[in-house]
């Protein structure tokens, strides 16, 4: 039987109807088809937080260079599409701001296809854009990167499945174990309705926290657009991130 994208809309109607809504996403949302495979089934396993570090990174002003934040710089020449700035702070629950926190993003090129090998989808590479890059916030928790707008790009979740353009956020706090990971969509997008992993966050205003805005101030003239977008890291307001199972 062939699915149809009415079946799919139902699907995201109804795993939003099941319950109450949920400020972060979940981990067995029927229409993302591949988190009932993936989502954990079995409790927890407590594990000792030194023997982690051991094994994880250290960061620190030495190891981030500056020009990691600028993702148009890093080959011989200039990536092709848009150029944009997207920047905003880390906060906590209380609004203050975490300071010297690393802060990585990849994302797509202007044609939806990421460089790595097991992207294989019809769309150009660009050999000047590999879509990576990383900083540190200030003291005030501020971060800023320079990049290239992302396209859109298919996934086989189902058929004629599109993902939103978006870009993907690593925050490490202190150490390895503390790791959050989230996404960050640009307004507007026609997908929004249709992607499943967007709409896995069932609580209409929680989704509204994955959303940047147009920041004309970051706005450079015949350059590049802005975009701001905050990170709060706890409390009810919290950014929903892909690792953090709901409550």
């Amino acid at each position: 039987m062939t699915t149809t994208q009415a079946d799919i809309d139902r699907e995201i109607s109804d795993g939003q109807a099941d319950g109450p809504h949920e400020i972060q996403p979940r981990l067995d949302y029927p229409p993302y088809r591949s988190s009932i495979l993936r989502h954990p089934t079995k409790a927890l396993h407590p594990i000792d937080p030194e023997g982690v570090e051991l094994w994880s990174p250290c960061f620190g002003h030495s190891d981030v260079a500056e020009a990691e934040a600028d993702l148009t710089i890093q080959h011989a020449g200039e990536p092709q599409g848009s150029r944009i700035v997207v920047a905003g702070r880390v906060l906590d629950g209380d609004g203050r701001p975490v300071p010297h926190q690393l802060v990585e993003i990849w994302q797509a090129n202007a044609a939806g296809r990421y460089a790595h090998l097991r992207d294989q989808h019809p769309a150009p590479l660009d050999p000047n854009f590999t879509g990576q890059g990383r900083v540190l916030t200030d003291a005030d928790g501020y971060y800023r990167f320079q990049t290239i707008q992302p396209g859109p790009y298919p996934w086989r979740n189902h058929l004629n499945a599109w993902r939103p353009a978006h870009i993907h956020f690593s925050l490490f706090g202190t150490d390895f174990t503390q790791r959050l990971i989230t996404q960050m969509y640009f307004p507007g997008d026609p997908l929004f309705a249709l992607d499943p992993i967007f709409q896995s966050v069932t609580d209409p205003k929680a989704r509204e926290m994955l959303i940047a805005r147009y920041d004309h101030d970051l706005t450079s003239p015949e350059y590049s657009l802005g975009y701001r977008w905050d990170i709060v890291l706890t409390g009810s307001h919290r950014t929903p991130l892909d690792t953090e199972e709901p409550s």
